[in-house]
């Protein structure tokens, strides 16, 4: 619904750039902070120098840890999922305001051309008035 045609294209903003690399670097150590936290986990479970456990209460350790391993699992997995979401909505929204923020000057340099327009009828008309007179008075 443009008034005017024209190429639309995106102005490369050095201040925005380091702002979403500032914001991906930001992600990429809580991501690495979450997995390194998280990989212990992950690990089987390393021989000890203590006294070995009876076969029960090893076997009640490793259900105990495949448990935990499940749930760390899924919830990292759901946490990933989260972060890739927000990441895609983050961009549809800069996306956005990038659109927006073209459709705001489109329609600044249009309202600017429909003032001009209209003091040069205004001018006209006044010429005109002045020239009607000047003819009455004659």
């Amino acid at each position: 619904m443009n008034a005017i045609n024209r190429p639309e294209q995106v102005e490369a903003n050095p201040e925005v750039d380091t702002d979403l690399a500032a914001v991906s670097e930001v992600e990429a150590g809580i991501r690495d902070f979450v997995r390194n936290d998280i990989a212990y986990l992950r690990r089987p479970a390393v021989a000890s120098d203590t006294a070995p456990l009876d076969a029960n209460a090893e076997a009640t350790v490793n259900n105990v840890n495949s448990l935990i391993q499940r749930v760390a699992g899924t919830s990292l997995a759901e946490i990933e999922k989260l972060i890739s979401e927000l990441e895609s909505l983050r961009d549809l929204l800069h996306a956005e305001g990038q659109r927006v923020q073209r459709e705001i000057s489109g329609y600044a340099q249009l309202s600017q051309a429909a003032m001009k327009s209209t003091r040069m009828i205004a001018d006209n008309v006044t010429q005109w008035k002045r020239a009607a007179d000047g003819l009455r008075n004659s």
